[in-house]
């Protein structure tokens, strides 16, 4: 059986992400095993890592960092052995190089961009960015296969990543400015939306990520 590390390093939408991926899990043939952890041999020996988030960069970094060896799992996880990541919302931010929230805080650096306050052009357009999206653009099938594009999501944020690899974004979205709603590069996937949130298309998602081959 697989096992699916859940990274427990006291973000506020751990439960409702966790139940989610049961969900998701349960409709497969062969369900993974959904583990909640902060244990670094755990994380280091997953089949697959989802990193949940929500707050600011700084303090999800800094909270990650803080757990013994917990960095240096998933740099072993993700990166030497190639298991398949999820980021969620901040956790897909973490994987930026830095984010410029209360000052410059560097990230994972895993895909190349920076993280910063949204700036629509617009008062009406309000930030935090909170409600229902659509993705746009040429939907990366590896994350949202059997999903069309103009499928809605929701999006609950005042900062974003803008990947400096346009390759490596796998949807976008429009808030009074356009920003990637995710991104992924080889093994390496990030979604700005909550699937958990998101109803049956956010069960899709982590559907597919669960039984995604990178």
């Amino acid at each position: 059986m697989q096992t699916v590390a859940l990274i427990d390093y006291g973000s506020g939408n751990l439960p409702s992400a966790q139940k989610a991926l049961l969900v998701a899990a349960s409709d497969l043939a062969k369900p993974p095993k959904i583990v909640a952890t902060a244990d670094a041999k755990t994380v280091a020996s997953a089949d697959r890592i989802v990193l949940p988030g929500v707050g600011a960069f700084a303090a999800c970094m800094s909270s990650l960092a803080s757990l013994p060896g917990l960095l240096e799992a998933l740099d072993h996880a993700v990166r030497a052995r190639g298991a398949p990541f999820l980021g969620i919302c901040v956790g897909m931010q973490l994987m930026a190089e830095r984010g410029l929230e209360f000052g410059e805080t560097p990230g994972l650096a895993w895909v190349t961009g920076d993280v910063r306050r949204l700036a629509p052009p617009s008062p009406r357009f309000k930030v935090p960015h909170m409600g229902w999206n659509t993705l746009d653009g040429d939907l990366d099938q590896a994350l949202f296969a059997g999903l069309p594009a103009g499928t809605h999501m929701y999006f609950t944020h005042s900062f974003a990543f803008f990947a400096a690899d346009l390759g490596a974004v796998a949807a976008w979205t429009t808030h009074g400015e356009t920003f990637p709603a995710a991104v992924r590069r080889d093994n390496l996937a990030g979604v700005q939306f909550h699937p958990e949130k998101s109803q049956g298309a956010g069960a899709r998602v982590l559907a597919n990520f669960l039984a995604w081959r990178p």
